[in-house]
Order: structure tokens, then C-alpha cells, then sequence
């Protein structure tokens, strides 16, 4: 199958003198998302060659913990919804919702 067409994503990481992450910004061509700013970004490439994962996540000093905590409770519940339309496992997806229920009530991410 041939490609068509092309589209770019951007992200723009501004670093302090210590090259830790200070802003985060970025654009979706194809989308409404211009310049937005960003607090954290977890991205992962699956590498063909070596069967790995390539990983990178970054956050800015003003990433609070309570949302560094939601972030990846809501991260952890999207790979299980990516996880269920990839491969149609419905068993494994309802034992990784189970552990993304577990962990939100372990770190009070639950609504009383």
C-alpha cells in the first residue's frame, strides 16, 4: 500500500540551563491543536527492527503530583481501550481496566 499523504505532529520541549523541561508545546498538523502548552508527554515508538519499545516521557517542573497521578491513571485507561481495539482481547482489557480501577482508588482518583 502506498502512502497518500503525510502528516506531522510536533512537540517543542524549552529546557533551563540543567536541560530539565521548562515548557511544552505542541502542534497536530491535521488537527485544531496549535502551540498548545502541555505540562507532560509520554510517547512510545515500536522499533520493527529490534521488537522494542522506544519511550519518551517528559514533564515540566510545574507537573504537579496529584497530576502526575491522574495523568497516568487516564494514560493507563486509554492503553487498555487502544489494547481492547487492537487486538479484540476482551478478557486481557478487563483485567487491565481492573488494575486501572485498583490504581485510581489506591492513589484517591476516585470520585467519593
Amino acid at each position: 500500500m502506498a502512502v497518500k499523504s503525510t502528516s506531522k505532529i510536533e512537540i517543542n520541549v524549552g529546557l533551563d540551563e540543567n536541560k530539565i523541561p521548562e515548557k511544552l508545546h505542541w502542534t497536530a498538523q491535521d488537527s485544531n491543536v496549535k502551540d498548545q502548552e502541555a505540562k507532560a508527554v509520554i510517547l512510545a515508538v515500536w522499533d520493527e527492527k529490534t521488537k522494542d519499545t522506544l519511550r519518551m516521557d517528559l514533564w515540566t517542573k510545574e507537573m504537579q503530583i496529584d497530576e502526575m497521578k491522574q495523568f497516568f491513571h487516564q494514560t493507563l485507561v486509554s492503553m487498555a481501550n487502544t489494547f481492547e481495539r487492537a487486538t479484540n482481547d476482551t478478557k486481557m482489557t478487563a483485567t487491565m481496566k481492573d488494575f486501572c480501577d485498583y490504581f485510581a482508588e489506591k492513589l484517591e482518583l476516585t470520585k467519593k
